[in-house]
């Protein structure tokens, strides 16, 4: 997996503070709906992560258990490992994952109060209607910048067909996922993809 060596100083790490501060606080339905961003901002504005290690931090953290979020530490962790070693990573963990729950936890708590007290209202209820496109919207744009980190569909034809399957197969059946991922790792592990 490539590497970059990074110079962060006490601004870099507030900067990656307050931005996980902001993705948190975009993170409607769960922290992965701001995948993109994350992405644009660590890969292609700060250039503190290369494509590879964004993906691993993903793949990784879906693939522990645990809760789904795990990716936002080990991207903080990664970030720290390029500018330093393990103390620099334990600092970009805390700081990526304090950042990405505080403001989310705070905000849920009152405004999960409010919207029970006033349920019957009108503006209550066409909030919880419009923000189901929205959640659709950013999960979609999570799974094209995952998709798209895989290469080009001319040469990687049997990548994407696997893909466009599997989501056919998970939005028409009740397959349990678990048959889906032992599926494509038999399919990798025959190099078939």
């Amino acid at each position: 997996m490539n590497t970059v060596t990074l110079d962060l100083g006490w601004t870099d790490w507030l900067a990656l503070f307050g931005h996980y501060l902001s993705l948190s606080l975009m993170a409607v339905g769960a922290a992965f709906s701001t995948l993109p961003e994350m992405h644009r901002y660590l890969v292609e504005q700060q250039g503190w992560l290369t494509d590879p290690q964004f993906s691993a931090s993903i793949t990784i953290a879906q693939a522990a258990p645990g809760p789904n979020v795990l990716f936002v530490a080990l991207m903080g962790w990664n970030v720290g490992m390029n500018a330093g070693g393990y103390g620099a990573a334990l600092i970009g963990a805390t700081i990526t994952m304090t950042g990405m729950l505080l403001p989310s936890s705070v905000l849920v708590y009152f405004a999960s109060s409010w919207g029970q007290r006033n349920r019957h209202r009108r503006e209550v209820r066409a909030f919880k209607s419009g923000m189901g496109p929205v959640v659709v919207a950013l999960l979609i744009s999570t799974g094209w910048i995952m998709a798209s980190a895989h290469g080009n569909p001319a040469t990687d034809w049997a990548l994407w067909l696997l893909t466009a399957v599997t989501t056919l197969i998970v939005w028409r059946t009740r397959i349990h996922l678990l048959w889906l991922l032992g599926a494509g790792a038999l399919l990798g592990a025959l190099g078939w993809v």
